[in-house]
């Protein structure tokens, strides 16, 4: 898709998800969308394009990074739990719990014990949450090995974006097929009516982010609250200046 194309349909997009924000404020909603896929598939991406518009201090990003010994020590879900949202907000997981069913079992990263518990728990998990009154949605970012390939050599000739492969990342190359068993094991074990996955195809990265942000918006119905519009009254007096005085001094760029 051509980036003038993406742009135009992605604003009226932007604006909807305005909305969806006003309603989770005046509802008082709470509403959780995890995003999972292969590394490289654009989940990064899609959370910008869905955060970018909207209030900071209502919509959060979650990306963790991998446990400290203590965290390992603990119940698995312990550390997720802290980011779940609260009244009128909205959280995003760049990655989530997930990452037992596809890296740590792909890798080796946890036990053979660890892993078969945490399948038959998350569901249990995932219910728990929904009864709660928590609107939680899993998308699946599908990505064929062609052109996570054509990604992994961008990001490696970019300077900007190298810091985005990681050690794991190289290795998990040769594993593909494998991380493709982990996933379809993921989903049997894990999609259920509470909490189905849906999958979105991401070879197009910019189609994808549209295609799953009309997808999430379609998931909940009577999003739209009635604003008055905003006025703003005219000024008391001439518009101020900024004026320094003292030992700071602003800085005089060359731009």
């Amino acid at each position: 898709m051509k980036k003038k194309e993406y742009e135009a349909a992605l604003e009226p997009l932007q604006l909807e998800l305005n909305n969806l924000a006003h309603w989770l404020k005046h509802t008082g909603q709470r509403m959780l969308v995890i995003f999972e896929g292969r590394d490289a598939a654009g989940k990064g991406g899609c959370i910008s394009a869905i955060a970018a518009t909207l209030n900071p201090r209502q919509v959060h990003v979650v990306a963790l990074s991998k446990p400290t010994e203590i965290e390992r020590t603990q119940w698995y879900f312990q550390r997720y739990v802290p980011h779940l949202p609260a009244a009128g907000e909205l959280v995003m997981f760049d990655r989530s719990w997930y990452n037992r069913a596809g890296v740590e079992k792909v890798m080796g990263f946890c036990s053979a014990a660890e892993y078969k518990q945490f399948l038959k728990q998350v569901p249990v998990f995932e219910k728990v949450l929904r009864d709660d009154g928590i609107l939680l949605f899993k998308y699946w970012l599908a990505t064929d090995q062609a052109e996570q390939e054509e990604r992994f050599a961008e990001r490696a000739n970019d300077p900007l974006k190298r810091w985005k492969i990681s050690p794991i990342d190289i290795e998990a190359r040769e594993r593909y097929a494998e991380y493709g068993r982990a996933r379809e094991a993921m989903f049997r074990a894990t999609h259920n009516k509470h909490a189905p996955w849906r999958v979105v195809d991401f070879n197009d990265q910019r189609a994808g982010r549209l295609n799953l942000i009309r997808d999430l918006l379609d998931q909940v119905p009577d999003y739209k609250v009635d604003e008055q519009p905003l006025e703003l009254p005219p000024l008391s007096g001439k518009p101020g200046r900024e004026r320094y005085s003292g030992p700071v001094k602003p800085i005089r760029g060359k731009y």
